[in-house]
C-alpha cells in the first residue's frame, strides 16, 4: 500500500461531488442517446408501409398460402354437408 488515493472509477469510495456529478451527466448523455436510438428503432419498425415495401415478395408468398389453405377447408367443409 503506496498511500495514493484509490483510483477514480464509478462507484469507488473517496470521488468528490463534482467527480460524480461528472459521471451522472456523462450517463444522462449516454442514456439520452440510447433512448433516441431506441425510439427511430421503434418507428421503423412500426412503419406499416414501410414494412409492406420491404418485404412485398414474403407478403404476396403468404397471401398465396393464406388463399389456398381457406379454399382448400372451403372444399372440405363443402364435402362434408353432402
Amino acid at each position: 500500500m503506496s498511500g495514493s488515493p484509490p483510483a477514480s472509477r464509478p462507484g469507488a469510495p473517496g470521488r468528490s461531488a463534482e467527480q460524480i456529478r461528472t459521471d451522472i451527466a456523462a450517463q444522462q448523455g449516454q442514456l439520452a442517446s440510447s433512448v433516441e436510438a431506441l425510439r427511430g428503432k421503434v418507428t421503423e419498425l412500426t412503419d406499416w408501409r414501410k414494412q409492406v415495401r420491404d418485404h412485398r415478395e414474403q407478403l404476396i408468398a403468404g397471401a398465396a398460402v393464406a388463399g389456398f389453405v381457406a379454399g382448400g377447408l372451403m372444399m372440405l367443409r363443402r364435402r362434408r354437408r353432402r
